[in-house]
């Protein structure tokens, strides 16, 4: 992890069984594994806090895009209440054509008047 081979962990052994002698040094390794131990700990709660808190930004960012797009699907009816809104699933139908839009060309055979019985 820190690139420490075991000729330097043992070199550090070897000072501090000098430093603080054969009667300290049991008790001086269990209190900086206890103190390693709950570094680690608190690491890994800290990095599931943050993994969490970024997991639940990802929800709240989704949702309030679907809230966006229901608000703006619904302002579409709202200014176009006679034209039904489209789903993706169906295409949408042609509009009917009506008497003023239709092209001005001549009927091909004239009217037939009504016949007499």
């Amino acid at each position: 992890m820190f690139g420490i081979s075991f000729s330097e962990l043992l070199l550090v052994g070897l000072v501090a069984l000098l430093v603080l002698g054969p009667e300290r040094l049991p008790g001086a390794a269990r209190t900086a594994g206890l103190w390693i131990g709950r570094l680690k700990r608190s690491f890994n709660a800290i990095k599931m806090e943050v993994e969490r808190e970024i997991g639940a930004d990802d929800i709240r960012r989704q949702l309030h895009n679907e809230h966006i797009l229901q608000m703006e699907e619904e302002a579409k009816r709202i200014l176009n209440p006679h034209k039904p809104a489209a789903s993706p699933e169906t295409p949408a139908a042609p509009a009917a054509i009506s008497p003023e839009q239709a092209p001005a060309t001549p009927p091909s055979e004239p009217p037939q008047p009504p016949r007499a019985p």
